[in-house]
């Protein structure tokens, strides 16, 4: 079995779980080799129903107390763009790409995901490139995200979003 966890962290984001829920994605999925999909959907007013994806099995989920063992047991996260959750999944060192919500004004999400990309330790795309990332992800030329160094990340992250 391979996993795929995907998580809006506390946040509505539908445009991303109707697009991993869409044909499209799900063939890519599929033919990538995950079994299975585990979505924590948030504050979202979208809840896919978990027998409309033939060769897949689905999993949702609003909240948790905690997702780390969801993060843990996933072969693969996808996640929004928020700063927390990309540091929880790369801290976990698991594969990460993040699908940046390009709806959002002042997108400093997106300027967070360029820069880890950047440096190698995540891959980045948007709702309406979803499926073409999933085809061509090499997620083997990710390198490692050394924590434990929290005031270089906020060093990082006030600099991205222009408080520096």
């Amino acid at each position: 079995m391979k996993t795929v966890f995907v998580t809006v962290g506390t946040t509505s984001f539908d445009d991303l779980i109707v697009s991993l829920t869409s044909e499209e994605v799900v063939k890519a999925l599929i033919h990538r080799g995950y079994t299975d999909l585990v979505l924590q959907f948030g504050r979202g007013s979208f809840i896919p129903d978990a027998h409309s994806y033939p060769g897949l099995r689905l999993e949702a989920f609003r909240f948790k107390e905690s997702i780390a063992e969801n993060i843990q047991s996933a072969d693969v996260v996808i996640s929004h763009a928020g700063a927390g959750s990309c540091l929880e999944v790369l801290g976990a060192g698991k594969p990460l790409l993040v699908v940046v919500n390009d709806k959002l004004m002042d997108n400093h999400q997106l300027e967070l995901a360029k820069q880890l990309q950047a440096d190698g330790h995540l891959l980045y795309c948007t709702c309406s490139t979803l499926a073409e990332t999933l085809c061509d992800m090499d997620l083997s030329t990710l390198l490692p995200f050394q924590p434990g160094q929290p005031e270089n990340f906020a060093q990082f992250l006030n600099k991205a979003v222009g408080f520096v």
